[in-house]
This record gives structure tokens, C-alpha cells and sequence, in this order.
């Protein structure tokens, strides 16, 4: 009898999806060179899309597995870059969209969509960073590229007590940053100035309609929201600042105006975690290994068991989760 694993298995019928647990065996997972045993998986705010009716049409082909991220160990492999035993984590690439995802005790992937964890991070870790520190560390990573400084204006963070948020704030004030915290929730205003949040902005502040141009506060910016607060931040931020766009929790809209770009050379950073070229993907890990304080990191983190999953899928589309949440595929 073929061993089977517990998985998450979607499917849609009418154009309708649900979601529910299932046992698989590895003969039903889709092809690639690398077998790895899933350790953790993440909760992100796309997860929380797909596993909620599918909002957004995350999920574009079915049957899918859904879960945007995973880490694990690999457990054979036919492609010379890994072994088996090599701790290594995925992110993007089309996981929960066109590939199957994380929600899985065992996995099977195309060997260019891992990468091997550097010195300091283990799988738990990897995952308490997930998608969304990985895309604040691109964040960061980009602000700098763009000549953005430590100086005496801070760099501003928008949905700061959520994952990327969480991240970008700690990883920020590492770097010797000051860094205003844009929030709707006061109460994570202590949670926040752990991370090293020196001052908070109220949501409200931002998610108004204000004047093409406004008096200039921020040396540069991570957004996580787009929409209104996105427009509101680029009227704000000083003249040669940056701002690092890569979140809609607020909406895809941008109603703005091109008199931040020419009048004051703001530059308008996207951010693409999802298919980010390989180089730039290990960069990125290598340097969440060592400029992501541990002890922040893990004060950030929830560990939930794979069971709770589906509960907390609901909450994170609520603003109810804080920092990350690690889903533990075999607890």
C-alpha cells in the first residue's frame, strides 16, 4: 500500500471552490526534480484570498494545494544544485496559483524554485520570514538600490503590524533607519516599537484625498496598501525619496497625481516577489539570514498547528493576525 500524506486539496466545481483535507500519495503530485518533506508553511494575506472562496481568483487551476510558501528538508532529488538533507525554502513562482503550494506534508517542485536556507535560518524560522519577509526584504533592498538613507526624516511603513510590515519595520531600524509605523490598530503600537518603530501614524492620516503634493515627511517608504494610502505616502515623501510598492490591501487603484515624480524625483518601486530572478531570490535570503534580528523575528511569530489553518485564513482578510504566523503542516 502506497504511504499517503495529509495535504490541503482544492477544487472547484461550477466555479465554485472548497478546501479541505485530504490524504495523497506521491504518485498524485505534479512533476518536477525535488522531493522535499514540508516542515512549515505560512499564513499571508493571498492565502488568506484563496482559502476564502477563492477572492481574487488566486487559485487558477484545480485540483490545487493551496499555500504560497513552504520550507522543509529534501528528500530525494534529481537535479545536481540539491541533496537530499537540504534544508531549503519556496516562495512565488505561481505556488497556489498555477503550481501546486505549501499546505503539505510532502511536495514536489522544479529545482529552480528553491532555494537553499543560509547559515542562521532553520525551516521554522524561513517560514516565520515566508513570503512576506522576503518581500519586505525586497522592499528594503530596492529603497537602497534607489540611494535611500538613513537620515533625520524616517522611512515611513504602511500596514505595519502585518507580515511584511512586521518585517520591513524590524529590518529597517536594523539597519539604523528611523521608522514611522502606519497602523489602524493602536494596541499593537508596543508590539510595533519592539520591532523598533520610533513613531506611529494613524491609518486614517493617510486614507484621505490630501493635495498632489504635501509637505515632505518621509525620506522613503515601504506600502503594503496601495489605493488612496499609496497616493497619500508619494505626496509626502521628501524630494529623491522612494517608496517600495508591494501590497492592494487597500486597494489596486493609485489616485494620484505625476507631480510627485517630476516635481520632486520621487521614484515608484514595484516590487514582484512572485517571479523575482533567481540571483536577486538568493540575495535577498542570504541577507534576511543576517540582518533580520532573530529574537525580533521570533517575537513576530505564531506557530499554529496545520488544523487551525482554515480558521485563520478568515482572520488574516479581517486585519485580526499580527506579525506572522507559521503553520506547522505535521502538528
Amino acid at each position: 500500500m502506497a504511504v499517503t500524506f495529509k495535504a490541503l486539496y482544492a477544487t472547484e466545481t461550477d466555479g465554485k471552490s472548497s478546501v479541505a483535507f485530504r490524504d495523497l500519495t506521491e504518485a498524485e503530485l505534479p512533476p518536477g526534480e525535488v522531493v522535499v518533506d514540508v516542515a512549515y508553511s505560512g499564513l499571508n494575506y493571498k492565502d488568506g484570498l484563496a482559502l476564502n472562496g477563492n477572492r481574487g481568483k488566486v487559485m487558477r487551476k484545480f485540483p490545487m494545494v493551496p499555500g504560497i510558501d513552504l520550507a522543509g528538508t529534501v528528500r530525494q532529488s534529481q537535479s545536481p544544485e540539491f541533496k537530499a538533507g537540504d534544508a531549503v525554502v519556496a516562495t512565488g513562482w505561481g505556488l497556489s496559483e498555477t503550481a501546486w503550494g505549501g499546505y503539505t506534508q510532502r511536495a514536489r517542485l522544479k529545482a529552480e524554485w528553491l532555494v537553499r536556507l543560509p547559515a542562521g535560518l532553520d525551516p521554522k524560522r524561513a517560514m516565520a520570514i515566508g513570503t512576506a519577509g522576503f518581500t519586505a526584504m525586497l522592499s528594503v533592498m530596492a529603497l537602497e538600490d534607489s540611494g535611500v538613507r538613513p537620515g533625520d526624516k524616517p522611512v515611513l511603513v504602511t500596514g505595519a503590524a502585518g507580515g511584511v510590515g512586521s518585517v520591513a519595520v524590524a529590518l529597517l531600524a536594523h539597519k539604523g533607519f528611523k521608522v514611522a509605523a502606519a497602523t489602524g490598530r493602536a494596541e499593537t503600537h508596543d508590539y510595533l516599537r519592539g520591532l523598533g518603530a520610533s513613531e506611529f501614524v494613524a491609518r486614517a492620516d493617510l486614507h484621505k484625498v490630501g493635495r498632489p503634493l504635501e509637505s515632505e515627511r518621509w525620506t522613503g517608504a515601504v506600502d503594503t496598501v496601495g489605493s488612496q494610502t499609496l497616493a497619500m505616502v508619494l505626496a509626502q515623501t521628501a524630494r529623491h525619496g522612494a517608496v517600495a510598492a508591494c501590497g492592494l490591501a487597500g486597494g489596486s487603484d493609485l489616485p494620484t497625481t505625476v507631480l510627485p515624480f517630476i516635481l520632486r524625483g520621487v521614484n515608484l518601486l514595484g516590487i514582484d516577489s512572485v517571479f523575482c530572478p533567481v540571483p536577486r531570490r538568493r540575495a535577498a535570503w542570504a541577507r534576511l539570514g543576517s540582518d533580520l534580528p532573530k529574537d525580533k523575528l521570533d517575537a513576530m511569530t505564531t506557530v499554529v498547528p496545520f488544523a487551525r489553518l482554515l480558521a485563520l485564513a478568515q482572520d488574516i482578510l479581517q486585519g485580526k493576525v499580527r506579525g506572522r504566523t507559521v503553520v506547522d503542516v505535521n502538528g
